[in-house]
């Protein structure tokens, strides 16, 4: 078990600095502390979206992903922790494939919208493209895994479909992009 705060603010990061998992202090502009705080905000979007009505199945899903998501901070606030696997990365693929199949085949772009809690989803899917943006950029620099770079990419597809799934559950539908609008 973690580390437990009996006291919020500790005043050793007014320096600009903030300690990473190991012990560590690096700069909180630093390419790790974007990384993982970028995973913090893609799971904060999740819980905004959970904060609707859900299928209990995709409730159930997402809540299970905000775990992982917490798992995967863990691993990038650590230099050289291993947390998320390539069965974590299966697991997402496999959802990915079920709730894809019962959707129609993209023919036109669609809009973020469809929809609360697709609307919802949208944003939480393009936080995590920016994650995963974050996650490679710090692969750039320094060591990190390719499963979190790997399942950042899954989820953000997953959260594509959920988003679909959700539109038509709620009754709205997807909104297409009109490229002859004019």
């Amino acid at each position: 078990m973690g580390n437990r705060l009996s006291k919020i603010y500790t005043r050793t990061g007014d320096d600009g600095t903030t300690g990473l998992g190991d012990g560590s202090r690096v700069a909180k502009d630093s390419a790790r502390v974007e990384a993982y705080g970028t995973v913090d905000e893609a799971n904060s979007t999740i819980g905004l979206l959970l904060a609707v009505a859900l299928p209990d199945d995709i409730h159930a899903l997402l809540t299970s992903i905000q775990h992982q998501l917490f798992d995967l901070g863990g691993e990038l606030c650590i230099p050289g922790h291993a947390a998320i696997t390539d069965a974590d990365i299966e697991r997402l693929e496999t959802q990915l494939d079920h709730y894809n199949e019962s959707l129609p085949p993209l023919k036109d772009f669609i809009l973020p919208g469809g929809g609360e809690a697709a609307a919802r989803c949208h944003v939480a899917r393009t936080v995590v493209r920016r994650a995963e943006r974050g996650t490679v950029a710090l692969s750039r620099q320094e060591a990190v895994r390719p499963q979190a770079i790997r399942y950042l990419n899954r989820l953000s597809d997953l959260l594509f479909v959920l988003a679909r799934v959700l539109a038509r559950h709620d009754g709205q539908g997807e909104v297409l992009w009109r490229h002859e609008r004019r």
